[in-house]
């Protein structure tokens, strides 16, 4: 990565800050505002890159000039948005004396007496708003939160910022190895590069066009700004930062104080799925991410009209999730029935008020009260008319997001979900109660391995002897993914399989809870705590019918494990303030907090230190793992074919280069290896396409051919009198001349 393209890159982070700072929430009673603002910047900013791309795409200018152009204009248009806040924000000059300083602190709380700092109303202008502090004051707040702080709130702030910045260090360190994204993830952007436009191209490897490629989108901008891909780490890192911010923020929605929030995000940061994903090029983090900020902006329509900002923020977060992984629906799905059902409610509540109000108004002549308007009557049509015109905008502004992808594969498939092969893979494809139950206990015992082999065979054979009482095939097809077989071991620190037994444990206690005695947590809050615990089982239980086991199933779950863990964070947080209950009972509870709590920071060290295939310590580290090798700790075996068939055929200067494979083999390295010597795009073409409309490249076509997996697949389309060489994983094929 060039320099210049390391400077490139700093763009869209400052953009995000500078609009951080103007999208912070003006209203007092705003929960965590600073958070809720990077949600709206983190939204506005993930809409704005998606349809950058779309709108480049279709005028066949993703090139890297154009996406500078896009992201100076973005910069600039959030800078100037940043500076005309922070001047409408500025206080009024006073108007008598200079008044006493007031400390930062104050003035963020709301507490200042001092007009010069907070101006009180007037009757010839509207109320004014909050002020909020410079980032100096930011530190200063910072700085006397830390001093406020107990010694174990400060052992978890020590141990969330130790692991984020360790999982940035790696994410910076290691090249890219996710085996997907060897293998579609990161091929998809190099098509895009390569063609400069969106259209599908032949493959062999369907996932590279029918999988939603938000989260590719983003990856998309960093390799043309930077034009490489040592930052591609950085997308999920950033996502799981920003799942930490709202997860925090979603628990303080619910009542929780400043230890309920950093035990929310202990809990979540060490969980090893996250640590593991935060370094990775996947996009479970991603599609989190956007469903978290979909709650959270869901739970501030709780108690409040939305206005049209939300209902924008709502269709964004429903967008780019749907844009980015469409499982993530089946939460977004619930959130946005609670919201529909909370407006409705304000609705009837507002008219309720107002028709007690008209009651008890004494006016003696209707007349008067007609003409001046002193009393109407509740208008509950034109607030349901508002809640179903939101929730058409919602869907609307998603529509603007992830349309433009679900109509090229409508009109390319004939069906928004893909070719049949796709929609018949993943999702369940029986819906009987028996099914979905088997399938419901295999998910949620692959979810909740441990390291103890007998309780996972037990577990597993009192599943699979169950099914077979009920008449169900527990590996049956139709709910079980490819020809996988259950049960399947996940709790080594893998990052596409690891199980998060404690992580899911508190949530699921932390949800039942908050369904059957919510007043355990918050006397206050029991109405809110109840609603988002439906709404986070209804997740669950729509994933456990709708999507099939699969061994790698505890990512695709990730979404709802981020949703769930504020409900873990709250019910622990009740557990060690539990203040009626006995000495000896009281410290038993606060015994098995701490020991889950350390028990759950153990596991995100150690899914650091020893996680695969990035880690610390050990075999392949990241310290001492050359950046070739990294790339293939997956299957170090082929790190060495790869380049001995890559040599030759750049050896034998072929300038069109076909490419034979399945449809799970890696592409990517190629497109590393064969990269033209200027560094531009080389010219790969498919010698074999699933697509019906895209016909592969003729092998007579092509100067050299590259192949993977099956060396009989090779030999049938390469030409006759062609020298074919294979070894092991890899061959290449050359015409005589070469």
């Amino acid at each position: 990565m060039s320099a210049a393209g390391s400077l490139l890159a700093v763009v869209p982070a400052a953009s995000v800050l500078l609009l951080t700072v103007a999208l912070r929430s003006r209203a007092v009673d705003a929960v965590a505002p600073l958070r809720l603002a990077v949600v709206r910047s983190a939204l506005l900013t993930g809409v704005y890159a998606v349809l950058v791309v779309e709108l480049l795409g279709a005028m066949h200018a993703l090139n890297r000039p154009a996406f500078v152009t896009a992201w100076l204009l973005f910069l600039v248009a959030a800078a100037t948005a940043a500076g005309l806040r922070r001047r409408s924000s500025r206080p009024a000059p006073p108007a008598v004396a200079t008044p006493q300083p007031v400390a930062v602190g104050a003035v963020v709380s709301g507490d200042s007496p001092d007009p010069a700092v907070e101006p009180v109303a007037t009757n010839s202008g509207p109320a004014p708003t909050r002020t909020f502090p410079a980032p100096s004051g930011l530190l200063s707040v910072a700085v006397d939160a830390w001093r406020t702080a107990g010694r174990g709130e400060r052992l978890l702030v020590g141990t969330i910022a130790g692991l984020v910045l360790v999982e940035l260090l790696v994410a910076l360190l290691a090249e890219p190895n996710n085996f997907d994204s060897q293998t579609y993830h990161l091929p998809k952007v190099e098509h895009w590069v390569a063609q400069g436009d969106l259209d599908f191209w032949p493959t062999a490897i369907h996932r590279q066009v029918t999988i939603p490629p938000g989260a590719e989108y983003l990856l998309l901008h960093l390799r043309l700004l930077t034009g490489g891909d040592h930052l591609h780490n950085l997308v999920q890192w950033a996502a799981g930062v920003l799942c930490l911010l709202v997860a925090a923020r979603i628990t303080a929605q619910l009542g929780g104080g400043r230890r309920a929030q950093l035990l929310t995000a202990f809990v979540l940061a060490t969980t090893p799925m996250v640590v593991l994903q935060a370094t990775s090029t996947q996009t479970d983090l991603v599609c989190a991410a956007w469903v978290t900020c979909a709650a959270t902006v869901v739970l501030d329509g709780l108690r409040r009209r939305t206005g049209w900002g939300t209902l924008l923020g709502l269709g964004a977060a429903t967008g780019l999730t749907a844009v980015t992984k469409t499982s993530g629906l089946i939460a977004v799905g619930p959130l946005l029935v609670l919201w529909g059902l909370a407006q409705l409610r304000l609705t009837l509540a507002a008219g309720a008020a107002t028709t007690g109000s008209a009651a008890s108004a004494a006016t003696p002549d209707p007349a008067v009260s007609a003409a001046t308007g002193a009393v109407r009557r509740p208008r509950p049509v034109g607030g349901v008319a508002r809640t179903v015109g939101g929730s058409v905008l919602i869907l609307l502004v998603a529509a603007v997001v992830v349309g433009p992808f679900l109509a090229r594969v409508t009109a390319e498939f004939g069906h928004p979900l893909g070719p049949p092969r796709l929609r018949e893979s993943i999702p369940m494809e029986r819906h009987d109660p028996q099914s979905i139950l088997v399938n419901a206990l295999r998910i949620g015992h692959t979810a909740f391995d441990t390291p103890l082999a007998p309780l996972r065979r037990a577990g597993a054979e009192v599943i699979i002897d169950g099914a077979g009482v009920i008449g169900v095939d527990p590996q049956d097809r139709a709910i079980t993914f490819g020809r996988e077989i259950f049960p399947e071991p996940a709790w080594y620190p893998d990052e596409d399989r690891v199980a998060f037994p404690l992580t899911g444990a508190l949530a699921l206690i932390g949800a039942v809870v908050a369904l059957a005695r919510p007043r355990r947590i918050d006397p206050e809050q029991t109405g809110p705590l109840r609603a988002y615990a439906v709404v986070v089982l209804a997740a669950v239980l729509l994933h456990t019918s709708m999507i099939k086991w699969q061994p790698w199933g505890n990512r695709l779950i990730l979404y709802a494990v981020v949703l769930a863990v504020p409900l873990a964070g709250l019910w622990v947080d009740a557990l060690l303030r539990r203040r009626r209950a006995n000495s000896a009972r009281r410290s038993v509870a606060t015994a098995v907090a701490v020991t889950v709590l350390a028990t759950s920071a153990l596991a995100g060290v150690l899914a650091l230190s020893y996680g695969f295939p990035r880690r610390l310590v050990g075999s392949g580290s990241v310290f001492t793992t050359s950046d070739w090798d990294t790339r293939f700790l997956r299957r170090p075996q082929w790190a060495d074919e790869f380049r001995w068939a890559a040599a030759a055929v750049r050896d034998s200067d072929a300038r069109r280069i076909g490419l034979v494979q399945q449809n799970d083999n890696w592409e990517y390295p190629w497109w590393l290896l064969l990269r033209q010597p200027d560094g531009s795009s080389p010219d790969l073409v498919a010698l074999q396409s699933v697509l019906p409309e895209r016909p592969p490249a003729d092998p007579s076509s092509v100067d050299a051919i590259v192949c993977t997996g099956s060396r009989p697949a090779c030999t049938k389309l390469v030409p006759a009198g062609w020298r074919l060489e294979f070894r092991g994983y890899v061959g290449y094929a050359l015409p005589p001349a070469r």
